[in-house]
This record gives structure tokens, C-alpha cells and sequence, in this order.
């Protein structure tokens, strides 16, 4: 992904709103189900927006974009503002990861529309865009973006599912666990993070098998057999 996007001017600008919209959407998703549960802190810290402004972390964009995996600014939750903890933390952990599902599922039934009525065009590589008129490329930029958007998404999505703190699947493992295992889980769960970046860093420059690449792409196929299958084309 890295090397592509270097030596792809464009696909670089396409990714970029991309990255930023699929952040954007997993951190609002927070957010919301935050304040629906009846904690205020989010919209206080002005984190109840799809402003990207107030949700991107330099650092974690440029890796999402970079490497397909990355992170926003945490999203600032009170525990003691909801009726059960534990419970609140983990409904609002989940309803970032499923924002992301949810976002390539859309995007999936989108690029099966356009696939149906014969107008989607995906953009593989340079001078693709040689004797297309104007409409012709914004068309295939639209297919492009729609078309990462599905793919990025699904990344993000289980990536943040990994047990880890402060990942959004610790949240979820971090409901059913009792309160001692709950304080060392979360008390030393923090230092597999460096761990975890390593060996990232490793199936994502190496030809290693990389298991959220793996299952991102079965999940990625359920979404193109369903709709494709449902619009008669797959």
C-alpha cells in the first residue's frame, strides 16, 4: 500500500478523504451512542461532529493511510454516567467497529448499483484516466473512493475488534470479566500496544500471513455476494 500510493499521485489524493471519512464516522459513532446512553462528555469536548477537525490524530491518520490500520483522537467517555458501566462502555466501544461494517456494507450496495447500471469505474494505476472526458473521470473517482471505502473500512473495523487496550475490542472482552481481572487486564493490557505496532509492522511489510487481511477480505466477499448476487451480477 505504501509503495503505491508513493508512486501514485493520484490514488494518494483519492485514499486521503477516504482515511479521513472512515475515521471521521468511527469516532461519531462513539460519540453518539455515548450521549444516547446518557453520558454528556463527548458533546462538552466537541466530539459530538462529523467535523474531521475535531476527531483526526496526525500521527494515527497518516498510519491508517500508510499502512491500512491507524487510529482518531479517543473519544472522552464517563463510565459513571450510564446506568451500567461496563455495559455503556462496551455498546459505545462497539459502535465504532460496526459503524465501519456498517459504512462498507453501504458502499458495497453502491458499487453493485453502479456495477448494475454499467457506470462503475475503478482507477488501477497511472494513466488510466488517458481519453476519458470529464464526466468519465469523476465517475471512475467517485467508483474509486466508494471502492476503498469499503475495503478501508473493513480494516479499520477489525483492527479495532483486536482484545487489546485500548482498542475497542478490550471494551467489549472488559464487560464479562470480574473486577480484579478487569484492573490487571486494563493495568497491563497497555503494554502489548508497542508489541501489537511490531508485529503489524511485520505482516504488513513482509509476506507473512496477515489475519486481518485475511478475514477483512472474506468479509469483504460476504458484502460483494450479497449485493452482486442480489442485483444479479456476481
Amino acid at each position: 500500500m505504501l509503495s503505491r500510493l508513493i508512486g501514485d499521485p493520484v490514488l494518494l489524493l483519492i485514499t486521503l478523504p477516504v482515511v479521513i471519512i472512515s475515521l471521521t464516522f468511527h469516532e461519531f459513532a462513539h460519540a453518539y451512542s455515548a450521549v444516547k446512553l446518557g453520558d454528556q462528555t463527548p458533546a462538552i469536548t466537541g466530539r459530538l461532529s462529523l467535523n474531521p477537525l475535531a476527531h483526526l490524530d496526525i500521527m494515527g491518520f497518516l498510519c491508517m493511510l500508510l499502512t491500512g490500520f491507524g487510529w482518531a483522537k479517543p473519544v472522552q467517555v464517563n463510565p459513571r454516567n450510564f446506568k451500567n458501566g461496563k455495559r455503556g462502555m462496551a455498546i459505545t466501544a462497539a459502535a465504532g467497529p460496526l459503524s465501519n461494517l456498517l459504512m462498507s456494507f453501504v458502499c458495497m450496495f453502491i458499487l453493485a448499483l453502479l456495477a448494475k447500471f454499467k457506470v462503475l469505474a475503478v482507477y488501477y494505476g497511472k494513466g488510466y484516466f488517458s481519453g476519458l472526458s470529464f464526466g468519465e473521470s469523476l465517475l471512475m473517482v467517485l467508483g474509486t473512493m466508494i471502492y476503498y471505502l469499503s475495503i478501508w473500512n473493513l480494516y479499520l473495523a477489525i483492527f479495532n475488534l483486536i482484545p487489546i487496550p485500548p482498542l475497542d475490542g478490550s471494551r467489549l472482552v472488559d464487560a464479562f470479566l470480574p473486577g480484579k481481572v478487569s484492573y490487571y487486564y486494563n493495568a497491563y493490557g497497555r503494554y502489548f500496544q508497542i508489541g501489537l505496532f511490531a508485529v503489524m509492522m511485520v505482516l504488513i511489510y513482509t509476506d507473512v500471513f496477515n489475519p486481518i487481511s485475511w478475514l477483512a477480505g472474506k468479509v469483504w466477499d460476504l458484502f460483494y455476494y450479497i449485493w452482486f448476487g442480489i442485483f444479479g451480477i456476481a
